[in-house]
């Protein structure tokens, strides 16, 4: 692999999953990546998929792959990435970011594991005001 093609482990980068009231009036999740950093992230790329099993039949299940891309996340910013439907909660569900700063390429997977999207682990997310989850 050519050297700078390379890429560095994302710092300082978080995603979370918080509950909103949509538009009809009703409790939606979604999904937030947060950038903790002192620099603007350029060129984002995020992809997730959910995977993994029927408890009851045992068989395999995984969800479609789907990617979003951002031009900018300014220091300390947070920007909405996708709804995330609580039927999936029960698998794991994978987040897999990079981004670019100055001429340097990060990225990083951020796993929510199975049945941890639930108000019982809520924390505080100051930046979205108000409580959910956060892996990073």
């Amino acid at each position: 692999m050519r050297e700078e093609l390379k890429s560095l482990p994302a710092e300082n980068v978080k995603m979370v999953v918080v509950p909103e009231t949509n538009e009809e009036g009703e409790i939606q999740h979604y999904v937030y990546l947060l950038n903790l950093r002192d620099d603007i992230m350029e060129g984002i790329i995020v992809t997730s998929k959910g995977y993994g099993e029927d408890v009851n039949t045992g068989e395999k299940i995984k969800t479609s792959t789907l990617r979003h891309s951002l031009e900018v996340l300014l220091p300390n910013e947070a920007a909405k990435i996708e709804p995330i439907m609580e039927e999936v909660f029960g698998l794991t569900n994978e987040y897999w970011v990079s981004f670019w700063i100055e001429d340097v390429l990060y990225d990083k997977k951020f796993i929510f594991l199975p049945e941890t999207i639930s108000e019982k682990n809520f924390i505080g997310i100051p930046k979205l005001g108000g409580k959910g989850i956060m892996v990073g």
